[in-house]
C-alpha cells in the first residue's frame, strides 16, 4: 500500500497550519475536556484547529462547535469503511496539513490512515489511557511507520509507549496535561455556596471523586471506603460527579449510606464544585495521567488516588496528597484519617497551597497548548527541508508491520 506525500509549503511563505484532530465523539469526560482546552488555547497565527468526530458531537463537541468547525457522523457503524472515503474527501476539501488521532480505536486507524492516503504532512496520535478501554490494537500497531509522532501524557506515560506499547522511541513525545487554572482555583465562597446548594453542613468534611461511571474507575472501591469510613467520622460526606453504565448498580450498592453520599450526575460546573471539597480521591484500577486530579490540586484539594499510570508524579507525599494500592479499602481510609482524622478538622493549609503550587508549576493549560502547537510546526518543517531528490526518492510510504519496522 504506497501513499503519496504531498509536498509542503514552507511556513514563512505560508499562513498557520490547518488541523484536524480525530476524535469517536466528545461527551463529558477527560480527555474530551482537554481536547476543549487544547483547541481554544491554540494560536490561531500558528495552527488553526477543526474537530472530526467519528460519530456524534456529543455534550461538549455541541458546545466547542459554537466557536470551532466541528464534522461528525462519519462513521455509520462498527464495520463501516466508507468511512475511509469520507475521511479522505473532508481532508482534501478541508486542505489540512496535520491529523491529531486523539485516543485509540477506529479515530486513530481511520484517521492516520487518511491522512496518509492524501498526502498530508503531519500525522499524530496523541494517546491518553495506558489499557482498556483504549487499547491500541494489532490493526493500529500495523499504521506505526506512517505515523510521524505520538504523544504521551506523562513521563511514564512516555515511557509505556515504548516499552509496552513498542512504539519507536524517536517518534514518542511527552506533552504533560494541562488544566486552566484560571478557571480551576480554590474558592472559599464557592465552597460555601456549593456546600449550601448540595444541603452539606458547612463543618462537614467532604470526600469526592469526578469520574466516568465505568468499571475502570473501580468506584465500589470509593463507595466500600466511604461506608468504612463514615464508622470513623460521621461528620464526613461524600460525593461522586459523573455519569455511566454503571451508576444504578452503584447507587444500589450506596444505599445504605443514606444522605452521607450524593450522587450529582454529569456536571458542567466541575470548578464550582471541586472547591467545596477537603479531599479527592480515585480509586482507578488504571489511567494514564487524569486531568481530575490536576483540577482539584488547581483548586487547592489534596488528593488520595490509586497508584497506576502516572499519578504517583502527580500525587506526592507532603506535597499533595497520597497514594495507595489498587483495590486497598484499608489503605484509602488509613490515608483519610491520616489527612482527616481527629486530629485535624482538614487537610493543613500548607498542603492545599502546595497541591496549587504543583500544578502552576508542572501542568499548565499553557504548556500543554505550546508543547502541541511546537510539535506540529516541528514535524512539518521538517517536511519542508527534506532536499528534493531524496524527497523525490522516497515519496512513497510502504505500509509494513510493526515486527519489520522494529527489525
Amino acid at each position: 500500500m504506497l501513499f503519496p506525500v504531498r509536498r509542503p509549503v514552507a511556513r514563512p511563505d505560508r499562513g498557520p497550519l490547518r488541523a484536524a484532530f480525530v476524535v469517536t465523539s466528545m461527551p463529558i469526560g477527560g480527555a474530551e475536556t482537554l481536547l476543549v482546552n487544547l483547541v481554544r488555547g491554540l494560536d490561531r497565527d500558528r495552527v488553526v484547529p477543526e474537530i472530526c468526530c467519528l460519530k456524534e458531537p456529543g455534550t461538549l463537541g455541541n458546545v466547542l462547535a459554537e466557536s470551532i468547525p466541528l464534522h461528525s457522523q462519519l462513521l455509520r457503524h462498527k464495520f463501516d469503511i466508507a468511512v475511509l472515503g469520507r475521511l479522505c474527501r473532508l481532508f482534501r476539501r478541508q486542505r489540512y496539513d496535520a491529523v491529531v488521532t486523539v485516543g485509540a480505536g477506529d479515530k486513530m486507524f481511520w484517521g492516520r490512515l487518511a491522512a496518509r492516503r492524501v498526502g498530508l504532512p503531519v500525522v499524530v496520535s496523541a494517546l491518553h489511557s495506558t489499557g482498556w478501554p483504549d487499547v491500541v490494537t494489532r490493526l493500529n500497531r500495523l499504521l506505526t511507520p506512517i505515523t510521524d509522532a505520538f504523544v504521551g501524557v506523562a513521563a511514564s506515560h512516555g515511557r509505556f509507549l515504548i516499552e509496552k506499547e513498542r512504539f519507536p522511541e524517536h517518534k514518542v513525545h511527552v506533552i504533560p496535561n494541562g488544566v486552566d487554572t484560571e478557571r480551576f482555583r480554590p474558592s472559599e465562597s464557592l465552597r460555601s455556596a456549593t456546600r449550601a446548594a448540595l444541603g452539606i453542613p458547612a463543618d462537614a468534611r467532604v470526600v469526592g471523586v469526578v469520574a466516568a461511571l465505568r468499571p475502570e474507575k473501580n468506584l465500589k472501591l470509593f463507595i466500600d471506603a466511604a461506608r468504612e469510613f463514615a464508622r470513623h467520622r460521621q461528620d464526613t460526606r461524600f460525593v461522586i460527579v459523573g455519569d455511566g453504565p454503571e451508576r444504578a448498580g452503584l447507587e444500589d450498592h450506596a444505599r445504605d449510606l443514606g444522605e452521607r453520599l450524593v450522587f450529582l450526575g454529569s456536571r458542567s460546573d466541575v470548578e464550582r464544585i471541586l472547591p467545596a471539597f477537603d479531599l479527592f480521591t480515585l480509586t482507578s484500577r488504571m489511567e494514564a495521567s487524569p486531568v481530575s486530579i490536576l483540577e482539584a490540586l488547581a483548586c487547592g484539594v489534596p488528593v488520595v488516588a490509586t497508584d497506576v499510570g502516572s499519578v504517583a508524579e502527580s500525587v506526592i507525599r507532603d506535597r499533595t496528597g497520597l497514594v495507595v494500592p489498587v483495590n486497598d479499602v484499608p489503605a484509602i481510609v488509613a490515608a483519610w484519617r491520616e489527612l482527616l482524622g481527629e486530629a485535624t478538622t482538614e487537610p493543613p493549609p500548607r498542603l492545599r497551597e502546595s497541591a496549587r503550587r504543583f500544578v502552576e508549576s508542572n501542568a499548565s493549560l499553557r504548556n500543554m497548548v505550546q508543547g502541541y502547537a511546537c510539535l506540529l510546526e516541528s514535524i512539518y518543517d521538517s517536511k519542508c527541508s527534506v532536499p528534493r531528490r531524496f524527497e523525490e526518492k522516497n515519496r512513497h510510504f510502504s505500509l509494513i508491520t510493526t515486527r519489520n519496522h522494529e527489525t
